[in-house]
């Protein structure tokens, strides 16, 4: 046995750390955590005084055993987990699982899988830092108490086998709030006005795009400011041209990097973290968990070279960010790449992308600023006090832009072009100006990127709990990621073209396009109004952020975990044990929608027992009449005209051949039923809309499948083996059983030794 034992949490971290340390050490995994609070009861003894009750993993306990072992004969046992409160507490539990005495033990920390640093920190170990441990341990405990009594509340207030936590209540509240704008938003008309212009004196009429610096509310005044044009003079009031200088942004962060791999490549945020890990534990890149926009030394002056080396000079511009994130609790190194010469990597393409997208932001923030021209021409119309602005920006030296810029979350960013030097008082001619019918916008769904910025900016979580609340949260059903297509919409386009006439024209545009974007379900909706009416606290943002101070200040050393537990709970405990006592009407209220206008009986909505739903009364004793919501359809939104045509199904479109077709939704998705049998309708046909025509077309192509699939290829005299056809491809027939014909062998072409080898094979298996 070696000497030396490092152990470590992951497979693939210990592979790349072996390669770096000699044969008198040996390098094992413990595959993350080996032990977690208890998950028979709430596994926190609260009487005295929140002591957490661990239990090892059942898949854990063969690893254990061997780690163990090898422990015993190491003489020394080096904890190389990482370097955040997860990985310490990772340090802690093997101390106390493997029973490791402190002469023998030593904890290391590295921020990348290099040779450097793994010799650098096995030069400099220390002890496991408690203080760490502590602030890890009371988050865990803190939200088993949050789940383990809200989550009984919630089935027996609002629906049974629901759940809740601490956090994941607090991003389903963002969520719900921000779906709740965008129903009362009420949107307004509005007419913008832009033009083209050009010098009179100019004869090549190089045309400069203008807005007017006004907008307005309704079509006759933007009409009577065109009519006012028809005899106005433009001069250039104004001509300024400014110099700009844009800096880089800072290298990435956990929060940034989450953000700007949503925007740039459309992952998702556990996707960016799970490939970030790959990256880590390969010694591609620097920890992905960090707080810190921070660069050593070290890594500066190695981007420098690089820069130097691939742009010149001249390109080159060192820099060190300030972290402005208080607490930060990981503040060593931004996320980079472990060495900036290595340009590519070997990998997945989705390994490869990210790992572009972390160099180059890396290399950027260390490369000098761009210098640009800023001209904003000022242009002025002798008929009104309203004027029309052009601005344009002309690149001087494109510095840190070469390689990278930042993307934005406005959807509706442009780049301005390049503007001529003009001369204040100099006459523009319009060669056209143009007011364009616009809506004002509801606010944006989040997507994952939008999320984690709001959830950075409210101080709620931290780097390593923004992926598995928005996963969690998702999982629970509270929240689903949905893309939506939009819907066609027409507006108003007047032109004032040379000659002084107005010409109208009616176009149309896509509205409402949404990839990936954040919507709360019928239940998430339910659940947050429950909780934020019986426990406003626990929903305040400003509470969950202080608390995230609490746990920064435990891992300082300046508060005891046990006291800042119990400040807590008391006041937690006693708002739950009054919600219970109370006899609250079920939030589960139905909502009314109207009456429908041919019976004249009451329409509702609601979530059943089976998801959400709309009813349509009848009679007295008579069962109402129910029907599902779509996908994307909300109990809070839905309106009479949705709810009726879901109602409106099963339809009943004719006959064919004397028997009735009959077309509505069933477990396994629309369907149209004819002759007793069930056919299921294509991807395009929607069962609200379709025609018989095409129900008929359906129903001809089930026939015909299922015509073939009877037709007999071949038989063979005095054998009970037949050869057919089915719908899913040729199979062969014997004894009341089908066997599948291998890949490569012809149906048509089968002998019978060949179908006895295939039976026997098959029953052999």
């Amino acid at each position: 046995m070696q000497d030396n034992l490092v152990i470590v949490e992951s497979p693939s971290k210990a592979k790349t750390i072996e390669k770096f340390l000699g044969k008198e050490f040996v390098v094992r995994s413990s595959f993350g955590h080996i032990r977690d609070l208890v998950k028979k009861g709430i596994g926190v003894d609260i009487e005295n005084g929140f002591e957490p009750q661990y239990e090892i993993s059942s898949n854990k306990k063969k690893l254990v055993a061997e780690l163990s072992e090898m422990a015993s004969k190491a003489s020394k046992v080096w904890l190389a987990s990482d370097e955040d409160r997860e990985g310490e507490a990772i340090a802690w539990h093997l101390t106390q699982v493997l029973n490791l005495p402190e002469d023998k033990t030593n904890r290391i920390v590295f921020h990348e899988i290099t040779k450097n640093a793994i010799l650098r920190a096995i030069e400099e170990p220390r002890s496991v830092n408690m203080d760490i441990v502590n602030a890890q341990q009371a988050r865990r405990i803190l939200d088993r108490l949050v789940g383990f009594e809200l989550s009984p509340l919630l089935w027996k207030k609002v629906k049974p086998q629901l759940s809740a936590g601490r956090v994941q209540s607090v991003t389903v509240r963002l969520i719900v709030e921000r779906e709740r704008e965008i129903m009362n938003f009420e949107s307004t008309e509005y007419y913008r006005v832009t033009a083209k212009f050009y010098a009179a004196g100019d004869s090549n009429k190089a045309l400069i795009n203008a807005e007017l610096n006004h907008k307005f509310a309704t079509r006759r005044e933007a009409e009577e400011f065109l009519e006012s044009c028809t005899q106005a003079t433009f001069t250039v009031a104004k001509c300024e041209t400014k110099p700009l200088t844009r800096y880089p942004a800072a290298p990435f962060t956990t929060s940034t990097l989450q953000q700007e791999a949503g925007r740039k490549l459309n992952m998702s945020v556990s996707q960016t973290m799970s490939i970030a890990q790959k990256l880590y534990e390969s010694g591609l890149i620097t920890y992905m968990r960090t707080d810190s926009v921070n660069l050593s030394s070290l890594a500066i002056h190695a981007a420098k070279q690089e820069i130097t080396n691939q742009f010149g000079e001249d390109y080159a511009s060192s820099r060190n960010y300030k972290t402005k994130s208080k607490g930060a609790q990981e503040a060593h190194e931004a996320i980079r790449p472990t060495y900036f010469d290595r340009r590519e990597i070997e990998g997945t393409p989705a390994e490869k992308r990210l790992y572009d997208l972390i160099w180059k932001r890396a290399v950027a923030s260390q490369m000098a600023a761009a210098e640009l021209n800023k001209t904003t021409i000022t242009i002025s119309s002798s008929t009104s006090d309203k004027q029309f602005t052009a601005v344009g920006e002309s690149i001087v030296f494109d510095g840190f832009m070469r390689l990278y810029t930042e993307s934005t979350d406005d959807e509706n960013d442009t780049e301005s072009g390049v503007l001529p030097a003009l001369s204040e008082g100099e006459v523009m001619v319009s060669d056209s100006i143009m007011a364009t019918q616009r809506f004002t916008q509801a606010p944006m769904r989040y997507n994952e990127a939008l999320l984690v910025k709001k959830l950075e900016e409210l101080g709620i979580g931290r780097p390593s709990t923004y992926a598995p609340t928005i996963s969690t949260v998702i999982t629970r059903g509270y929240v689903v990621k949905q893309n939506r297509e939009g819907v066609r919409r027409e507006f108003v386009q007047l032109t004032l073209k040379k000659g002084g006439k107005i010409s109208e024209k009616t176009l149309s545009e896509k509205i409402g396009k949404e990839s990936n974007r954040l919507l709360p379900t019928d239940i998430g909706m339910l659940v947050n109004d429950y909780l934020e009416a019986q426990f406003a606290n626990i929903l305040d943002y400003n509470f969950t952020a202080n608390v995230e101070k609490e746990f920064d200040k435990i891992a300082e050393g300046s508060i005891e975990w046990e006291k800042m537990i119990a400040g807590f709970y008391q006041g937690f405990h006693s708002s739950v044990e009054n919600a219970l006592e109370s006899q609250a009407t079920s939030t589960n209220q139905p909502r009314m929608l109207g009456t429908d206008p041919k019976t004249g009986y009451v329409v509702s909505a609601r979530i059943g027992k089976f998801g959400p739903m709309v009813q349509l009364d009848g009679p007295e004793g008579e069962k109402p009449r129910y029907a599902s919501l779509k996908k994307g359809q909300l109990v809070a939104s839905i309106t009479l005209e949705e709810a009726l045509e879901l109602l409106s199904l099963p339809r009943t479109l004719g006959e064919l051949d004397g028997k009735e077709i009959v077309v509505s939704v069933g477990k396994f998705g629309p369907y149209v039923r004819y002759d007793g049998k069930f056919v299921s309708l294509g991807k395009k046909d929607d069962p609200y809309t379709i025609t018989y025509e095409r129900a008929c077309e359906i129903i001809e192509e089930n026939r015909s499948e299922t015509s073939k699939a009877n037709t007999p290829i071949q038989s063979f005299e005095g054998e009970d083996i037949v050869v057919k056809n089915g719908r899913y491809g040729a199979y062969i027939a014997s004894g009341g059983k089908n066997y599948k014909i291998p890949r490569g062998k012809s149906a048509e072409r089968l002998t019978l030794e060949e179908c006895k080898a295939i039976i026997a094979a098959a029953a052999k298996k």
